[in-house]
């Protein structure tokens, strides 16, 4: 029975070209320690190290019978982990941006369709406490808060009295801070 731990690089590299398996495992096994320590050294990720050498050793199994090395094996295996490891930290660096402009997107969508749906709720219970104030009051406000008048203006359209339309106003804002809460009603003071 052939010992393949015995046996020389290019006697190696001449059985896995004629489809040796035990003559590719003992190239595995012969070099996957240091090919990994290798990657390591650049890359730093032991899951980015092991996907790295198990494509290595795949496509050395699957290209065998081409397999042309003129540096021989340990110098080839060592050069395409080399390379495959510097285009994977190509890789993450092209790609890193993007990422985090898409992570910024997300993250800002996000915000603003919650901001969104959380200013929608709060007109809607603006406009509720709004329509159940009393006529009057709700023709003041909406004069006053919708159109911009002020209270000469509004005075002057209703055919009263600056003085009233004060009150009325006071009024307004007195119930709307009672039926929002404090808070609410600081927001609604600000919007």
């Amino acid at each position: 029975m052939m010992q393949y731990c015995n046996l020389s690089d290019p006697e190696l590299v001449n059985l896995l070209k004629a489809s040796d398996h035990a003559a590719y495992l003992e190239i595995y096994d012969r070099y996957k320690n240091a090919l990994q320590q290798h990657a390591w050294k650049k890359l730093g990720r032991a899951e980015d190290v092991q996907d790295l050498i198990q494509d290595l050793f795949t496509e050395l199994w699957v290209k065998r019978e081409v397999l042309i090395l003129t540096t021989g094996l340990a110098n080839y295996l060592f050069t395409a982990i080399r390379n495959r490891s510097l285009n994977l930290i190509y890789k993450r660096r092209k790609e890193a941006p993007y990422l985090d402009s898409l992570q910024e997107f997300i993250r800002e969508g996000n915000y603003l369709i919650d901001l969104q749906i959380r200013e929608k709720e709060f007109q809607e219970l603006i406009q509720k406490e709004v329509d159940s104030l009393p006529p009057r009051m709700k023709e003041v406000f909406k004069l006053c808060r919708e159109e911009g008048l002020s209270h000469k203006q509004i005075a002057e359209r209703l055919g009263t009295s600056e003085h009233t339309i004060a009150k009325q106003m006071t009024n307004v804002l007195k119930i709307l801070r009672k039926n929002l809460g404090p808070f609410y009603f600081i927001i609604f003071l600000i919007i």
